[in-house]
């Protein structure tokens, strides 16, 4: 009965574009709600189907995405031809409010295509200014969705777990960052030299990210999270995204600056290095600090408004120093813990952070990822090179991570530590969308991306399923 609920929902859902445009005249904003709520809901019932055949809820969000952004496309639905163009769209205004027109503004930022004139045609009607607005809401809150994914992720995690899985932690992941970035840039800069020096780097570094989320999903479905395997997968899988933010970090900052230098490097290091060091030594002290602030709330809107200013506070620090505002977030949820949310030596609430928290990325995360399948154009199948493309970084992705499974010892079991470093997940479409952001990742090149995060995510449970089965027990095997 459940089943069948959801499918008619998603059955309904085109049905009621119908009606988005009856109040349209009569309340500015009721084309936004529309269609956030309309995203939404479609993301949820990618979740619904994800689950339903036992894979990553992000995957389902992302399919449906690519779904729905494709047929909307087709039937030449506006809104979403819009939406599928990224970062590009966010330029059109500016250059427009210069004095620019129209069409220099649109041709300027979009690629060249059929896209632009339906685009330019679209901004030219009744409906042209809220089809920016829309733009923008939705980008705002995939982007704050993005930033509470990432706080999720540090809450997580934790230094002194980071500490206590040791060397091989270590090994696996600085082999498993390492591997695929050379091989990446070795293989792109070898039989694809027509890419910029940037594009490679920035796809190579897209590369070596790991999904914690995902393979600590798998690894708990398998009931082996209490084996010594599962602790080095979780733990390189940490430090992987401590590594992967630092790179992203690093090849932002040269896209950014437009060239490679010592200068530069040496400014990304000490910057990353000055960011983390305050925010750790002076982040808990920080909280501790504005506690007493905060009495005159109750005791969980107090922790509630903490963690939200905290987590505002370190993505803006993050940006100002130069580094991604995800960054920042991911720190401080590696900072903030329940134990700074002390009163009188007692704590504030039995809520917990992740408790509070967990809701507003539950609401907005989604978004994230459906834009993300939005702006993934079929057409560019058409061409041979883009499957060859997805089918090459697939491969080396899998290599990649197979390789830092031998860092772990001979003792454990390396194959499954390698394949449980497989997938990609939503990190890889973060460095992905950041790519797209700056401009160095192509449709054609983001298409690929977007294949290769579905081929890693998909593959790696049922292939460490087998790897398990052919084996046996693994070493401190609980179940």
């Amino acid at each position: 009965m459940l089943k069948k609920r959801w499918i008619l929902l998603g059955l309904l859902i085109p049905f009621c574009t119908w009606a988005k445009g009856i109040n349209a005249h009569f309340d500015p904003v009721s084309s936004i709600i529309f269609w956030v709520t309309c995203i939404y809901c479609l993301s949820i019932l990618g979740q619904f189907f994800a689950k339903l055949f036992n894979q990553p809820a992000v995957l389902g969000e992302l399919l449906m995405g690519i779904i729905f952004g494709n047929l909307c496309y087709y039937f030449k639905v506006p809104e979403v031809s819009f939406l599928r163009e990224g970062a590009g769209i966010f330029e059109i205004l500016p250059d427009l409010l210069s004095g620019n027109s129209l069409s220099h503004a649109v041709t300027s930022f979009i690629p060249k295509g059929h896209d632009v004139l339906l685009i330019q045609n679209a901004l030219q009607g009744s409906n042209g200014a809220d089809l920016i607005k829309i733009a923008y809401v939705l980008d705002v809150f995939s982007r704050y969705g993005l930033i509470y994914l990432l706080f999720m992720v540090g809450l997580e995690s934790s230094w002194a777990e980071l500490k206590m899985v040791g060397k091989p932690a270590i090994k696996v992941a600085t082999l498993g960052v390492i591997a695929p970035i050379m091989l990446g840039f070795a293989v792109l800069f070898t039989f694809y030299p027509y890419y910029s020096f940037h594009t490679n780097v920035f796809v190579a570094a897209t590369l070596s990210a790991t999904s914690v989320g995902i393979t600590a999903r798998v690894l708990k479905d398998l009931k082996k999270i209490r084996t010594k395997e599962a602790k080095i997968i979780l733990g390189a899988a940490m430090i992987d995204d401590v590594l992967g933010l630092f790179i992203l970090a690093i090849v932002s900052s040269i896209v950014l600056q437009g060239h490679l230098s010592a200068y530069l490097l040496i400014q990304i290091f000490l910057n990353s290095v000055l960011f983390f060091v305050l925010a750790i030594n002076l982040g808990p002290k920080l909280i501790r600090r504005l506690v007493p602030f905060t009495e005159f709330l109750e005791p969980w809107e107090a922790k509630l408004v903490l963690a939200f200013v905290f987590l505002m506070f370190m993505s803006w620090l993050a940006s100002l120093m130069q580094l991604s505002s995800i960054i920042g977030a991911f720190m401080a949820g590696l900072i903030l813990d329940d134990e700074l949310f002390m009163r009188e030596g007692k704590p504030y609430t039995t809520l917990k952070i992740k408790d509070l928290m967990g809701p507003l990325q539950f609401l907005l995360a989604p978004l994230f990822f459906f834009i993300m399948g939005v702006q993934v154009k079929l057409e560019t199948f058409m061409h041979m090179k883009v499957i060859n493309l997805a089918l090459i970084l697939t491969v080396i992705a899998v290599i990649g991570k197979l390789l830092g499974g031998l860092g772990a010892s001979r003792k454990s079991n390396r194959l499954f530590i390698g394949i449980g470093m497989i997938p990609r997940g939503e990190v890889g479409l973060i460095f992905a969308s950041m790519g797209k952001s700056l401009g160095v990742v192509s449709d054609q090149m983001f298409t690929a991306i977007v294949v290769m995060v579905i081929l890693t995510t998909v593959v790696a449970p049922p292939w460490m399923k087998h790897v398990i089965e052919k084996s046996g027990a693994l070493e401190g095997d609980a179940s």
